[in-house]
């Protein structure tokens, strides 16, 4: 069974949204981020990793949300097979996120871009993340 192991947050102050999960609710900081589509942190409460991002470009955010948009992003889930995986998705009518894969340099090919393999398009315009390794910061998919 696949695990929820991330939630992204998407942000313009992800200092202050990262402080305020960490004081808040206790959320360990993991490591900072600051690569050419992102800059912020992983944090996690050990089972789950929850980046706090702030897109740098419109293509890495996806079109739909762009670089100046706040709040939930999408969703990451941990899979034991890509490949049975992809076709479910397939046959949920769930397409390849190709323009965010694209910006981000990943895709079914195994490359990977920090913890996902490749995203997927969900139901109601939600950004899905599927990975076989996971997220830093999280605990093991059959626990």
């Amino acid at each position: 069974m696949a695990k929820i192991k991330h939630i992204a947050i998407a942000t313009q102050d992800a200092e202050k949204t990262a402080k305020f999960y960490t004081e808040v609710f206790g959320l360990q900081e993991i490591a900072k981020i600051d690569s050419p589509g992102a800059s912020g942190y992983y944090l996690s409460d050990g089972d789950i990793n929850v980046a706090i991002l702030n897109f740098k470009k419109d293509e890495v955010a996806g079109t739909e949300y762009g670089k100046e948009f706040s709040g939930f992003h999408h969703i990451g889930f941990q899979v034991e097979s890509l490949e049975e995986i992809t076709a479910k998705l397939a046959g949920a009518g769930s397409i390849p996120r190709d323009d965010i894969n694209r910006a981000l340099g990943v895709g079914m090919d195994r490359s990977r871009h920090a913890n996902v393999e490749v995203k997927y398009g969900g139901p109601d315009g939600v950004i899905i993340d599927v990975s076989e390794t996971g997220w830093v910061g999280t605990s093991p998919l059959n626990r």
